[in-house]
C-alpha cells in the first residue's frame, strides 16, 4: 500500500501528509487569525496530540483537548471513531506506568497500574510520546505525541479533531476495476489482502460472513470491527464530550 494518506486541517482546507500536518497547524494562518480575534475572558489549558498507528502512518489525527479532561476521555474518544468493536480492554503506557479503566490495586510485576480517570494535566507535558493499546488478544497499538501546549480561551468542545487521514482508496482485488467496499477478514489475516467490491463479495470463496466494512481505521479486519457508528470517515472538527 503505496499510497501517500493526507488529512484535511480544519482551518484552512488545506490537505497534507501526517509529516506536513504537524508543521503546518502551527503556523496556519487562518488558525492563527482565529485565535487573535478570540477575546473571550475566560481561559483555559489545552494539549495538541499527534495520534497515529504504532506501525505506519496510515492512519493518525490531530486532536486538541482541554488539560482538564482525563485519560478516560481520551480512551472513549480512541474506542468511537477507531477501535471499538466487543469492549476489549485497554490501557495507557506513560513514563512506564500502565493506566487502566480498572486497576488492580497491587501487583506483582512492577508498579501497580494507575486509573486513567486523572487529568491530563497531571500526566501529560509538551514533547512527551506514550503508548495506547486497545485488545490485549489482537491488539490495535497506537503512538501519543503531545506536540503543543497552550492557553487559549474557553470553549464548549471538550476536544476539537484538528486534522484526521482521508478513508483509504482500495480497487477490487478480484475484478480490478471497481472501488473496494468490503473486506474478507479470513483472506486480510493471512495474506494482507481480501478488498472486494460489493458485487464480487457475494460469490468470494470464504463467504459473506467472512466479509467487514472497509473502514477508514487501524482496526480495519481485525475481530470484526465495522468502523465507527459515531463518526464518519471523513473530516470531523468539533466533538462534544460533556463539558465542565
Amino acid at each position: 500500500m503505496a499510497q501517500k494518506i493526507k488529512g484535511k486541517c480544519k482551518f484552512c482546507g488545506k490537505q497534507y501528509t501526517f509529516s506536513y500536518m504537524n508543521k503546518h497547524l502551527p503556523t496556519c494562518k487562518e488558525r492563527q487569525s482565529q485565535l487573535a480575534a478570540d477575546t473571550g475572558m475566560k481561559q483555559c489549558g489545552y494539549f495538541e496530540l499527534a495520534i497515529c498507528f504504532a506501525y505506519s502512518r496510515d492512519y493518525w489525527m490531530f486532536i486538541e483537548i482541554k488539560d482538564t479532561a482525563t485519560l478516560r476521555d481520551i480512551d472513549t474518544f480512541l474506542r468511537d471513531i477507531w477501535l471499538e468493536c466487543c469492549g476489549h480492554l485497554s490501557a495507557f503506557d506513560i513514563d512506564g506506568i500502565s493506566y487502566d479503566i480498572d486497576p488492580e490495586e497491587s501487583s506483582a510485576w512492577g508498579e501497580p497500574a494507575r486509573s486513567m480517570n486523572c487529568k491530563l494535566s497531571t500526566v501529560l507535558r509538551k514533547g512527551m510520546t506514550f503508548g495506547y493499546e486497545y485488545d490485549f488478544g489482537d491488539t490495535t497499538v497506537l503512538t501519543i505525541t503531545v506536540v503543543n501546549y497552550r492557553i487559549k480561551n474557553w470553549k464548549k468542545e471538550k476536544l476539537t479533531i484538528l486534522s484526521r487521514n482521508n478513508p483509504h482508496e482500495y480497487v477490487c482485488e478480484e475484478c480490478g476495476e471497481k472501488p473496494a467496499a468490503l473486506l474478507c477478514a479470513m483472506c486480510y489475516c493471512e495474506g494482507g489482502y481480501g478488498f472486494l467490491c460489493e458485487d464480487c463479495g457475494k460469490t468470494h470463496s470464504c463467504g459473506e460472513e467472512m466479509l467487514l466494512d472497509v473502514c477508514n481505521s487501524p482496526r480495519m479486519g481485525v475481530c470484526g470491527y465495522c468502523g465507527s457508528k459515531r463518526y464518519p470517515d471523513q473530516f470531523v472538527s468539533d466533538v462534544e464530550m460533556n463539558v465542565k
